[in-house]
């Protein structure tokens, strides 16, 4: 009986809340879809954005210097430019990366109208790789192909600046 009672309060309560007339706000015990629960989230997004811009500045300072080498163990222009070409494939690769990431960060603070699940963030993820697959496809072909730079020094360009953001990666995230 008493059970039949408090399950009968507790409907009366629900309703009471649901048709507004207790004049409290609707109270839940779970936050909505786009709060942050914990404050020390935010703060490694931020964290996070911050590191993956200045991989991108450390990969592009990276490929300048490796084409400056190049230039002065060979005194050849095209094998310089064609390792410059590499390392900016692998800037621009970092650069869309750092963009996606801190516009998904942003759009997931910000969304009111569309609540994303996991099914839709994993289709975004799907996405984003397939566009950076394809823009270093592109890219690489647009050097070696239509500027008809050095293929081999485009990938060592190339490679060094992947390795770069790699490492980039491993020793900021310490800092």
């Amino acid at each position: 009986m008493t059970t039949l009672m408090t399950c009968w309060k507790s409907s009366k309560r629900t309703n009471k809340l649901k048709a507004g007339g207790s004049g409290d706000q609707h109270q839940s015990l779970t936050p909505s879809k786009n709060t942050a629960i914990i404050p020390a989230v935010l703060d490694a997004e931020v964290k996070e954005i911050i590191i993956a811009h200045r991989i991108v500045w450390l990969q592009a300072v990276v490929a300048l210097v490796v084409a400056g080498i190049a230039y002065a163990s060979n005194s050849a222009p095209g094998i310089a430019l064609a390792v410059f070409g590499g390392g900016f494939v692998s800037v621009a690769n970092g650069a869309l990366l750092a963009w996606r990431f801190s516009r998904s960060v942003s759009c997931s603070r910000h969304e009111t109208h569309h609540s994303l699940d996991v099914h839709h963030q994993l289709r975004l993820l799907y996405f984003y790789a397939a566009e950076r697959f394809l823009v270093v496809v592109a890219l690489l072909g647009l050097c070696m192909v239509a500027l008809k730079m050095a293929p081999l020094a485009v990938l060592i360009g190339f490679v060094i600046g992947q390795s770069v953001q790699m490492a980039a990666r491993i020793f900021l995230k310490n800092l």
